[in-house]
């Protein structure tokens, strides 16, 4: 069953990648040994990160890169992340439903995760979802973020080129400060130019830049500051030539700085996995167990306060779990032994 999934997966079977990516977002069992079967086909595509807060026209500047590279005749997977349903907990469509014109495309595949609650940042599930695009065969991965609060700059941790996109009048150069978006960011797009007030936000972001100029050419890439009106497929054709730029440019970086950035890129992933996996193993063992249920009852009699209760639990169970721990046998020799 799992390799019949994988062949699929590669022979960029659109359905089973649907279910598949589903079935992660849904954290079901048996989905990491699929992952894990997939993983040593990917590392070709190119991924893209468009970030910026809401409202500034993200998802319509996707549709229309969508239309650019296709007429190029490249293949591109999309993942929108959404807000998470306050009822389903699913994501909310609003990105997808603006990307309808390429549906039917079969060199198009467009997939909306849910946030999760983490606004802004990308999930586990976005960076699984992400192999089984490129495992596809997809000349590009665009990731679309939420782009809410300091946690946007995540996405440059997946990402091969991060364009952070901003729009006159909302002040995006005090936000850019704040986020820390200049060391991550490798375009920068005015959206909705025509606004009146574009001019003033392109002098605010170039005097910004001046005085982080420095930061941003470390790598010998000084970011663009392109304007655009998504809208009206103005500036989008510039905005591709300039991502293309800049993958040329990764390819003069020397071996030590591309194996330091692909180390980082590595532990950041494998921090964020051994974190989600402890996480859910922990909460897992602690609401399942019959002490739960008698905690959860007193707080909803009211004979004890939540606070005491979770402390009570914590200190049982962390306990318990960290003696299962102490019995295992050393990591080192374990991996010694797998030799």
């Amino acid at each position: 069953m799992i390799s019949m999934t994988v062949q699929k997966i590669l022979n960029g079977d659109r359905r089973t990648a649907a279910r598949l990516i589903r079935d992660i977002d849904d954290g079901i069992p048996g989905t990491r040994e699929i992952l894990k079967a997939i993983h040593r086909h990917t590392g070709k595509a190119y991924v893209i990160g468009i970030t910026g807060s809401p409202g500034v026209g993200k998802s319509t500047l996707v549709d229309q890169m969508i239309h650019g590279l296709r007429r190029s005749g490249k293949t591109v997977g999309v993942l929108a992340i959404d807000p998470t349903s306050p009822f389903s907990g699913g994501a909310i469509l609003g990105d997808r439903i603006r990307m309808q014109r390429h549906s039917l495309d079969d060199g198009v595949f467009i997939r909306s995760l849910a946030t999760r609650g983490q606004f802004g940042g990308l999930t586990q599930s976005t960076r699984s979802a992400i192999d089984v695009l490129d495992a596809m065969g997809k000349d590009y991965i665009i990731v679309e973020t939420v782009g809410v609060g300091q946690d946007e700059v995540d996405i440059a941790r997946s990402a091969d080129t991060t364009v952070i996109v901003v729009v006159p009048g909302m002040g995006d150069h005090i936000q850019a400060i704040k986020a820390g978006i200049f060391e991550v960011g490798d375009i920068f797009v005015i959206n909705k130019s025509d606004r009146p007030d574009a001019e003033k936000t392109l002098h605010d972001l170039r005097a910004l830049f001046d005085i982080a100029r420095k930061k941003l050419t470390g790598e010998g890439w000084e970011p663009p500051i392109l304007m655009a009106e998504a809208a009206s497929n103005r500036g989008i054709a510039e905005l591709l030539d300039e991502i293309e730029k800049h993958r040329k440019s990764r390819k003069t970086l020397s071996h030590e700085t591309v194996i330091h950035r692909k180390q980082a890129v590595a532990r950041d992933e494998l921090i964020d996995m051994i974190k989600c996996r402890l996480f859910q193993e922990a909460l897992d063992h602690i609401t399942s167990s019959p002490e739960f249920k008698i905690y959860l009852d007193c707080v909803t009699e009211g004979t004890k306060d939540p606070y005491s209760a979770c402390d009570e639990l914590l200190s049982a169970k962390l306990c318990f779990i960290g003696d299962e721990v102490n019995r295992k046998p050393d990591l080192q020799e374990y991996l010694v032994a797998q030799k």
